[in-house]
Order: structure tokens, then C-alpha cells, then sequence
């Protein structure tokens, strides 16, 4: 008997100018390979999904495909998205990178295919649900113990304690978690429908939120992908698993119901996910 076919796990892109062979500061969709792997440890097929201005307007399209969503970290985002003016801070602002990730994230969402969001994509999924973001937390917090090498996760660690019960602390087995990270934003104001189900044991930042009336919607503010001993690349997986049992006959059904999902302050998100 032929093994089952792995489950299909969406992977956004950065879209940035970088070098490689003969090639210098050509534009490419770049994803660090560390995402790749975790989702193939898990038994997931990666399928990565580059800023493509069709799918801003039709993200089922590319939904029709997948049997889980994982929204990468990366550059910060436009804070045009959550009504802020831009921070001096506040740099690499890809809009299309934004636009097409934001309909990708309140569409699955609506669909209840599994999402995850790490670091950026904790933000952006805290952004699709109307919420706002901190836009530099050393101004706020007053040290830069979230990201203290830039570019590096060496002597990145920090615990994060997450409440008994949540979604966060089953992907994660556990309820104080060690984390690498690497950020210099954070959530201000939580979207609705979302909660805190986790935050720093430094300072009490947010560091996972949750959907609790959706099958699998979590954000967390660290890079699991940068940890082999983490469970919570796995526990999408194995979500996305279940998802495409579930709802096999159904693929390519493209599901017309409402929402009370606020969407993201951007006119194509609104029209891609609410029409």
C-alpha cells in the first residue's frame, strides 16, 4: 500500500535583493531553509508562496491547494495596515509581501485551515484581526533583550510562560518554554477574537496568541524553526493532517459563509476576504 500523500504546508516568502553564483543584488523570493526543514521533519510537504498580486484578490486560489498556512518571519510591516505612522525604526517594508499575506491569512482564517504565524507572522495575523503593533520595544521596554544579536540566534534564549490549557502550550508540551528569539516589535493592542495565551517571563510581552473558536490559529513571537527540539512546526503539521482527512471531499469548495473576523485596514484584504 503507497503512503499517504504529506500534507500540503503554504509557506510565505520574503520578496529581497541577494546574491548567490555569479548573480549580485538580483530581487528573490528567499525563505531560510531552517522553515523547509522543520515542516519536512514533520512529515509536511513545504510549498513556498512568493508576493503574487492575483492571489491579493483571489487568495483561494492558492488556499485550494493547502492543508495548512504558516506565516514566516521577516520585515517589519506597513504600519499603514494597523492606522500608525511609521516609526524611525520601523525599516524593510515590502507592501507586497503585506497585501498578499494579509489575504492569505484572513481568508484561511475564514476557510478554518490551520495557521500558524512566527514572529512577523504572529504580528501579521495580530494585524489581519484589527489589532496594532509596538513598533520599536526598546523605546518601550526600555532594553533590547528580544533581539540582542541582530542577524544571529546565538544567547537568543528567553522562557515564555504559557497558560495551562492553550493551544500554545499543547503545540508547545509544555507551559514554561524556552524560546530563541529575534524581534523589535511587538503586539499593542490584541485583535478581536484573538487572546494572549502566552508572554515573557523578562518583561510580559505577548508572545502567543491564539483564535480559541478556530480549529488551529496560533501566533508565537519566536522562531520554533530555529529550534530542532520544538514541537510546534510538528503540532501544524500534524493539524494539517487531520484537516486534509477531514475535509478531502470538500477541496476546491470555496466556502461562501460569514465571519466575524474584523478584516485588515487594507481595501484588497477587505474585498479578497469578506465579498
Amino acid at each position: 500500500m503507497s503512503e499517504q500523500p504529506r500534507p500540503a504546508i503554504g509557506i510565505c516568502t520574503a520578496l529581497v535583493r541577494a546574491n548567490w553564483g555569479a548573480w549580485e543584488r538580483r530581487e528573490a523570493a528567499l525563505l531560510a531553509f531552517s522553515y523547509i526543514e522543520a515542516i519536512q521533519r514533520a512529515g509536511g510537504l513545504a510549498v513556498m508562496i512568493p508576493p503574487d498580486a492575483r492571489l491579493e484578490e483571489d487568495p483561494d486560489e492558492m488556499l485550494d491547494l493547502l492543508d495548512g498556512l504558516i506565516l514566516a518571519g521577516g520585515n517589519d510591516i506597513d504600519p499603514a495596515h494597523y492606522g500608525a505612522e511609521r516609526h524611525p525604526e520601523t525599516h524593510y517594508l515590502v507592501p507586497e509581501r503585506d497585501r498578499v499575506e494579509l489575504a492569505l491569512a484572513v481568508r484561511a482564517v475564514e476557510r478554518d485551515i490551520p495557521v500558524l504565524g512566527i514572529c512577523r507572522g504572529m504580528q501579521l495575523i495580530n494585524v489581519a484581526f484589527g489589532g496594532t503593533l509596538r513598533q520599536h520595544l526598546p523605546d518601550e521596554l526600555g532594553h533590547e533583550e528580544h533581539r540582542r544579536t541582530p542577524g544571529s540566534f546565538e544567547g537568543s534564549d528567553h522562557t515564555v510562560r504559557l497558560s495551562a490549557g492553550s493551544l500554545a502550550a499543547r503545540a508547545a508540551g509544555e507551559q514554561l518554554h524556552n524560546t530563541k528569539s529575534h524581534h523589535h516589535q511587538g503586539i499593542a493592542t490584541v485583535g478581536g477574537g484573538l487572546v494572549v495565551t502566552g508572554r515573557s517571563t523578562l518583561d510580559d510581552l505577548p508572545e502567543a496568541i491564539e483564535a480559541p473558536d478556530r480549529r488551529f490559529v496560533l501566533g508565537v513571537q519566536w522562531h520554533p524553526e530555529a529550534d530542532e527540539g520544538s514541537r510546534i512546526v510538528g503540532t501544524l503539521v500534524e493539524e494539517a493532517r487531520d484537516f486534509r482527512s477531514d475535509f478531502r471531499s470538500k477541496r476546491g469548495y470555496r466556502s461562501g459563509r460569514g465571519s466575524s473576523y474584523p478584516a485588515a485596514r487594507t481595501a484588497s484584504v477587505t474585498r479578497s476576504a469578506w465579498d
